[in-house]
């Protein structure tokens, strides 16, 4: 899929390269408006409601053939997945060895030298590569992260010329990681099928079936920031496609979930991953399942790191509610569009809230 333009609209600055070069104030073209700030709470915010976290879900008892024991997770996920778009997952399958291993992989790249980077310097034509913003608006308000963005599936658009050789173990680990990351999005597709009511595989077969589906990588590299009050390492938005799986940063907090007006900082549990709906499964589920906005906070004295898959349908097919789920009661919500169609605005003008799903609704 091309974007509207081939280049950037202005020179690519390295976010990391500004945050240690000593500076104690950042540029003004990465302070956000007064309303958008991490640092402002809405008036009517009770900070108790903040401090609550997402659910945690234990997905151990799901290998059980006890429906007794199977039916209190389907019903967690399903709970999460109306009320929240997002959770966190324990028990899922994945080793925590791998997982560690993933992190420090790409702590080590973006600990490289400069120069050893830009050689994977990307361009809005695909997003793959190294990069440092999102959208190509001339003026745009920038968000304090660096990220390296790859392609896993189909594996037609596997290009291993795109991805790091450095460090050495870097391109095994990407095929690894994302093997494992990738069956377990097959599984939890799976779940949410049948908590809709479906059959297991209608979700995934809406997608393009399990060969056809796409999946990317972005590892996320937030520096450490010296007025992390004026900024974010990530705008608020919700995910385009169709499930998010994040490996985050296990020191270091920084994901914050819109919950009603308030902003909840997750807390992540250790060895988990945490899951989220993306706009692509809210159009399916006729809105059942909810896309939910967030936003990434940084920090002033430590970076971070964290690795999103995205599990998204194949790009020409068409997205539309599901038949079974469009009722009398519940009429379809959403248009049919491809993700293909779809993605241009974020990759266009960035993150933007639930701004794109939201105009999609045909209203009776």
């Amino acid at each position: 899929m091309n974007c509207l333009q081939s280049s950037w609209p202005e020179p690519i600055v390295r976010v990391q390269s500004l945050a240690e070069s000593g500076i104690t104030a950042i540029p003004d073209l990465y302070i956000k408006p007064p309303a958008k700030r991490p640092s402002l709470l809405p008036a009517n915010c009770n900070q108790a409601d903040v401090e609550v976290n997402i659910p945690v879900i234990d997905l151990q008892n799901l290998l059980n053939q006890d429906e007794s024991l199977r039916e209190p997770t389907l019903r967690s996920i399903s709970s999460a997945c109306r009320e929240w778009g997002f959770f966190q997952v324990v028990n899922h399958g994945v080793s925590e060895e791998l997982m560690k291993r993933a992190r420090d992989t790409w702590r080590e790249f973006f600990g490289l030298p400069l120069d050893v980077k830009q050689e994977y310097s990307n361009k809005p034509s695909t997003y793959e590569g190294y990069g440092s913003r999102l959208g190509v608006e001339k003026g745009a308000i920038l968000d304090w992260s660096d990220y390296y963005f790859l392609h896993y599936m189909p594996a037609s658009l596997r290009n291993h010329s795109k991805w790091p050789a450095l460090p050495s173990s870097c391109r095994k680990l990407i095929e690894e990681y994302s093997e494992a990351a990738v069956r377990l999005c097959g599984i939890l597709m799976k779940l949410l099928s049948q908590n809709l009511g479906l059959e297991e595989d209608q979700l995934l077969n809406a997608f393009g079936g399990e060969e056809n589906i796409g999946a990317c990588l972005r590892v996320n590299f937030y520096p450490k920031c010296p007025q992390p009050d004026l900024t974010l390492g990530l705008s608020e938005h919700s995910d385009p496609g169709g499930l998010t799986l994040l490996l985050p940063d296990e020191n270091v907090v920084g994901l914050q979930v819109r919950k009603g007006q308030n902003w909840v900082t997750v807390k992540p549990v250790p060895n988990a991953f945490i899951v989220n709906i993306g706009d692509q499964m809210q159009v399916l589920s006729n809105a059942i399942y909810k896309s939910v906005e967030h936003r990434v906070i940084v920090n002033s004295v430590k970076d971070r790191v964290s690795l999103a898959l995205f599990y998204n349908p194949k790009s020409d097919l068409l997205i539309q509610p599901v038949k079974k789920l469009v009722t009398k009661d519940r009429p379809a919500l959403y248009a049919p569009m491809t993700y293909d169609q779809y993605r241009l605005f974020i990759r266009t003008k960035g993150p933007c809230g639930k701004a794109q799903v939201e105009s999609l609704k045909s209203y009776e």
